[in-house]
């Protein structure tokens, strides 16, 4: 209510429905506030956020009453009057209120969100969350999306249709209203945090790998599958990893751009190392450090300079660097973007525009399932936002992995496929629409670890040169950093 109170010319209003007209299959598990208690407690979650519970009193003091005809009546619970009144129904996988989206969490499945009017979809979304496993921080992240939803349909934006992902099955019927032993729920859980606790100690958690081949004129875009060959692997310290690889020709070498995040620090910087025919020459170097934490190092060459867009989200901007001293000496040259917490910053020039793509943190929820698009004249801005973001949310193909290349015409981006949680997979989507009307892709090819990528996440994918670039999960010992550490220091 609060951010459609927001919107110009708008008027809210609440109207509160009898339990009796609320369909039994939208009712939530009895048991559900003491699951949420728990996680609280043992993920370490506070319990007033977008998942507690409002007081009806404040609903109705929020209300915008006026005599104006009411133009649309939002139905969050299913129980809305029939009347004359245009309804949208929000719905979760066909259930219409937030027992749907419980339904979900408690399944393990990825949401299908939707507003529709009279069987006509209106906006649709494929959420997610940062937080896997955990039904109260998942419950708030998709809540959070929800009202962006909402808040875009109303302004005339968001797309009505996801894209179809191969491979898998996008749409799941939910049960809907089934008997729920929330106390089993609860005991997994507790084990679930055991467990996870006991890894912590033994392992550093997250931690990232970077991976390289030899493409020999045939990349990831063209095999649509992992090579054959495999991959070698960029190695570290076990102290810190490496991520977010982005390598850039130039001057006949290639040079990869990386975060390098130190686990005792627990920040990343931007490290840099060349690479020959036979792999890296030396070990990745610092170049770039700020206050706040930087990944992503999206960077270009352009006008006869290098330049660099990290990832800044900390700072709630978008900016770009240029390097004075290659592979170093970077200073900020803009700000793009500011008051946006903004990930995975990716730009391509298309004739005379500018565009940039990015997934943005609205209002809360997942860092990965809002697709923004900017576009500009020059790569140094101004970018105007497009009149329809956010152009998708799609957990599974909206967050960038990595530069758009281009195939016979088309264009391609690389995608995070996060349904399984954070870089759990990596897709490739054709762009099928880029202009100011709006955004359309199409996933072509999924792409997961397996025994020629193992471990349990394949993240984002770049190439420059004859060199192609990954970058997935690692087991890394504690025990085995402290010992590379003592015998460093020796």
């Amino acid at each position: 209510m609060k951010r459609l109170q927001a919107l110009p010319e708008m008027a809210v209003s609440v109207e509160l429905v009898p339990a009796s007209a609320v369909p039994q299959q939208a009712e939530l598990p009895s048991g559900l506030e003491n699951l949420f208690l728990l996680e609280a407690t043992i993920f370490g979650r506070p319990r007033d956020g977008d998942a507690s519970r409002v007081p009806v009193d404040l609903l109705t003091s929020l209300s915008s009453l006026t005599d104006a005809p009411v133009d649309v009546l939002l139905d969050l619970s299913g129980g809305a009057p029939a009347d004359a009144r245009p309804v949208w129904s929000l719905s979760y996988d066909g259930i219409i209120g937030q027992a749907g989206l419980i339904d979900a969490i408690l399944d393990g499945r990825t949401p299908t969100a939707e507003l529709s009017e009279n069987g006509r979809t209106i906006a649709s979304g494929r959420l997610g969350t940062e937080y896997g496993g955990v039904a109260l921080a998942s419950f708030e992240d998709m809540l959070a999306r929800s009202t962006t939803m909402i808040v875009a349909a109303l302004q005339g934006s968001c797309q009505a249709s996801l894209p179809t992902l191969p491979g898998k099955v996008d749409q799941v019927t939910a049960a809907g209203g089934k008997p729920r032993n929330l106390a089993a729920v609860a005991a997994k859980k507790l084990a679930r945090r055991i467990v996870q606790q006991i890894y912590r100690l033994c392992y550093n958690s997250p931690h990232w790998r970077v991976g390289w081949r030899q493409t020999d004129g045939r990349d990831l875009f063209d095999l649509k599958a992992h090579p054959q060959t495999g991959w070698h692997d960029l190695p570290d310290d076990g102290r810190r990893f490496y991520a977010d690889p982005v390598p850039l020709l130039h001057q006949g070498q290639v040079t990869l751009f990386l975060e390098d995040f130190e686990h005792s620090l627990g920040k990343g910087i931007i490290s840099a190392v060349p690479f020959g025919a036979s792999g890296p020459i030396g070990t990745p170097v610092p170049v770039l450090e700020m206050d706040c934490h930087l990944s992503y190092p999206f960077v270009f060459e352009e006008e006869g300079e290098i330049w660099m867009i990290p990832e800044t989200s900390g700072n709630g901007t978008i900016e770009l660097l240029r390097s004075t001293a290659f592979p170093g000496g970077w200073v900020q040259e803009a700000v793009l973007v500011s008051g946006v917490v903004a990930s995975d910053a990716t730009i391509i020039r298309r004739g005379a525009t500018w565009w940039m793509f990015a997934t943005v943190r609205d209002g809360g929820g997942a860092f990965s399932d809002a697709l923004h698009l900017w576009s500009a004249p020059d790569f140094r801005g101004p970018w105007a936002p497009h009149r329809q973001n956010p152009v998708m949310i799609d957990i599974a193909s909206g967050r960038p992995a990595g530069r758009l290349v281009e195939r016979g015409g088309s264009l391609y981006r690389p995608v995070q496929d996060c349904r399984r949680g954070y870089g759990a997979a990596l897709a490739l989507a054709q762009v099928t629409r880029l202009d100011d009307g709006g955004f359309e892709q199409t996933v072509e090819t999924l792409l997961e670890p397996g025994p020629v990528w193992p471990g349990r996440r394949l993240h984002s994918l770049n190439s420059a040169g004859n060199l192609e670039f990954i970058d997935g999960s690692a087991f890394s010992p504690r025990w085995k950093a402290f010992r590379n550490h003592r015998t460093s220091t020796r």
